[in-house]
This record gives C-alpha cells, structure tokens and sequence, in this order.
C-alpha cells in the first residue's frame, strides 16, 4: 500500500475518533454562542485600538490603562464561558491524540520515543536519550 494511501486511511480512523466529534460539537457550540462571539469581536476591536493609541506620540497612559483594563475583563468573561471551556478542552484533547500519533510514526521511523516529559527535572536517570 502507498503511504497516501495509508495516511487516507489514518485520517479516515482520525475522523471516526469520537474526540474528533467532541471537539467539532464543542466548536460549532462556540461558533453559535452570539454572546461570546461578541465578546471576542469586542477584545480584537479594543485590541486595535490598543495598538493605535501606541502608535501616538505622546501616549496617553489613562486611555491605554482603561483598554488594558476592558482587555483583561473580556479574557477573565470568555475563559469563564462553559462554552469557551467545553471547546478549548476538546481541542487540548484533539491535540494530544495528533501529539501520540505523530510520536509513533516518528518511532516507527526512527525507533525511538520522543521525549514527552523535561529530563531535567529527573536529572537524566530516566533512560531517556537526548
């Protein structure tokens, strides 16, 4: 078998992977959440502004401080959202299974694991080779 035809058939199994119907459910719930979808129009607006009251000479720090302020309570809104969360949790789980999958292509290749883990933290004693 080729390997386009392998890798079709890797990412038909990835497709019917129910973490893979998770996070699009979880995505389309955010997608829909008008609320939240205007919270994240209102922070790359104030984002833009942001980035043009910078761009002035003289600054006016009040200006940049209540921007800065309206910033961080639309980042504190959307990553209390359930919706924001159910979406960014599926995603990191998307994530990880593309992470193992690639991990063991890489070992099929090489005959090697990746490192999944900072050695340093374990001084180097845990067989790993670097």
């Amino acid at each position: 078998m080729e390997i386009m035809e392998l890798a079709t058939k890797l990412g038909q199994a990835v497709k019917a992977d129910p973490r893979i119907a998770k996070m699009n459910e979880a995505k389309e719930a955010y997608d829909k959440d008008t609320a939240l979808q205007m919270l994240v129009f209102e922070y790359n607006t104030q984002q833009t502004a942001l980035a043009e009251e910078y761009k002035k000479n003289p600054i006016d720090k009040k200006v940049i401080e209540a921007i800065e302020g309206r910033l961080n309570e639309i980042v504190n809104e959307v990553s209390a959202s359930p919706v924001y969360v159910a979406a960014s949790e599926a995603q990191e789980e998307v994530n990880k299974l593309m992470t193992e999958i690639y991990a063991e292509i890489e070992f099929q290749i090489t005959g090697e694991r990746p490192c999944t883990h900072d050695c340093h933290s374990c001084g180097s004693d845990c067989g790993h080779h670097h």
